[in-house]
């Protein structure tokens, strides 16, 4: 049985081998969204494992719905389901009356599970739970989720995004005006807006003032987790605005995530780093990386990590352990860990520069010559 991220359960299936997760039976998925290709995936690869959609806030005693996954769902959203024992769902308009089936509203949670409210926090407890009008248990209250949903057809229920700031990355809730905040308190900052990016899988801040992205970075780890970091940084001499006067953030310029990653961008030099820096763009979703940049500083989080050293053993045939990417993880510096073993140098650095020159060629060439090379393998 397997709890997971639906992240997490993606790079599971991505990298297993073939039988691998045979003796999975069941799987549930919770934390954030699940794709649709996830399920897809999921049928595809293990369709003797059953898995369950949950849904749940801490608040309500963390799973307050479930959905069993029992075929793929095309390019609709995947549903959360239908509650659990003992507990109420009611999608409300803003008069806190049930909106009709198909229509979005927000969801409220009632029932056993629902927590008594915030711990020393009367006032947001006060505005979180609120009387329960559908019970008649006294001093029932429900939980105001601020999460968007609506009912289905056939009764469940379909999760359909925030209706504030708040968002949800690798299960850690974030307020993104508390970024916001944290930003404005640099004396070199004027305005600042941080949005969720890469299908809500990466915090990118935007600032105007004179303020660098290093300094941005290192002024934010002083005053917040590790998660709530930003991962990229995009300086800009004013935000755009809308014609009453507010940042549209629909309008911030989405090509200039990840220009700025270094002040002293410094080019891979040999064959290994090119490939190296290729495999951390990619990994990282950013146009461009530098030798002496840190996977980490870049926003990389330990799920990517985990990505990358993937991709790295692919791509070579070696085995490198997980731990190699936290001594050195910067690309001269893991290029540099790779080739301490002796034994497997010269086949690491040839196969470098063998892909090196299949991404200068083109899909005819780059068949031809890996035919090639196949040959001589076997003859040998």
């Amino acid at each position: 049985h397997l709890l997971a991220l639906p992240a997490l359960y993606e790079l599971i299936l991505r990298q297993a081998r073939l039988g691998q997760l045979n003796s999975l039976h069941t799987v549930i998925v919770a934390g954030e969204s699940c794709p649709a290709e996830l399920v897809a995936r999921h049928a595809e690869t293990l369709p003797q494992a059953t898995l369950f959609n949950e849904y749940g806030p801490t608040e309500a005693t963390v799973w307050s719905t479930v959905h069993r996954c029992n075929s793929p769902v095309g390019q609709r959203p995947v549903p959360i389901g239908r509650p659990l024992a003992n507990t109420q769902i009611y999608v409300l308009d803003p008069q806190l009356q049930p909106v009709p089936v198909r229509v979005t509203g927000e969801l409220y949670i009632g029932g056993d599970g629902v927590a008594r409210g915030y711990l020393n926090h009367p006032d947001l407890t006060a505005e979180r739970f609120i009387p329960d009008l559908f019970s008649v248990k006294p001093g029932a209250r429900l939980y105001k989720t601020g999460d968007l949903a609506r009912f289905l057809a056939d009764g469940t229920i379909e999760y359909a995004g925030r209706d504030d700031f708040q968002v949800k990355i690798r299960g850690y809730r974030i307020e993104l005006g508390e970024i916001e905040l944290a930003l404005a308190q640099h004396p070199d900052v004027r305005e600042a807006v941080v949005l969720a990016n890469d299908g809500g899988k990466r915090l990118v801040a935007y600032v105007s003032g004179t303020a660098t992205a290093k300094q941005l970075k290192e002024f934010l780890k002083e005053r917040l987790p590790e998660y709530m970091l930003p991962s990229s940084f995009v300086v800009l001499d004013s935000l755009p605005l809308t014609t009453t006067g507010k940042v549209d953030r629909n309008a911030l310029p989405i090509d200039q995530i990840g220009v700025e990653t270094k002040e002293n961008y410094v080019a891979p030099r040999t064959a290994l780093e090119q490939v190296l820096a290729g495999i951390f763009s990619e990994v990282l979703s950013l146009p461009r990386v530098g030798a002496d940049d840190s996977f980490f500083d870049l926003g990389g989080h330990s799920l990517l990590a985990i990505q990358l050293v993937s991709r790295v053993r692919e791509a070579f045939q070696l085995e490198l352990p997980l731990r190699k990417l936290f001594e050195a993880p910067t690309v001269a510096g893991l290029a540099a860990a790779i080739l301490e073993d002796e034994a497997q140098r010269e086949r690491v650095e040839r196969t470098a520069e063998l892909l090196l020159n299949l991404t200068r060629l083109s899909d005819h060439e780059a068949d031809q010559l890996l035919e090639e090379k196949s040959r001589k393998e076997f003859a040998q």
